[in-house]
């Protein structure tokens, strides 16, 4: 079953949830989370105290509204529309992302968040 959480942006919140994986379970071990968020094209990422492998949730299709966690760069993706690898309007990770969870509030509405200096990850 998964788990609702808020992802707060600057804070303003956001609807979520993570599944009911491991590498999710991982990271609901370790919320809250306070990172600086980086951005490339309509993905926020960042820095989580998680190290994991791929899994068999990996991949590199993904949606708006997916969250992902990249192994290689420890970091929890947010997509929210196209990224610089994208030929069409799906994003596309640097990487294969195991997926860990998704926005439950509309995808969009993270374009408001460009520039932001602070999010927060946290249990609802």
């Amino acid at each position: 079953m998964p788990t609702d959480i808020v992802i707060q942006i600057d804070g303003r919140p956001f609807e979520a949830e993570l599944f009911d994986t491991p590498a999710a379970t991982e990271i609901l071990r370790v919320l809250p989370i306070d990172a600086a968020p980086e951005e490339w094209g309509d993905e926020l990422y960042f820095a989580v105290p998680v190290a994991l492998p791929p899994d068999e949730t990996a991949t590199t299709l993904v949606d708006p509204g997916d969250i992902g966690y990249w192994p290689p760069g420890r970091a929890l993706a947010i997509f929210f529309g196209p990224t610089p690898l994208s030929t069409d309007d799906r994003p596309v990770p640097a990487g294969a992302v195991n997926l860990v969870g998704r926005l439950t509030c509309d995808p969009a509405s993270l374009r408001g968040a460009r520039g932001a200096r602070q999010i927060r990850v946290a249990r609802r």
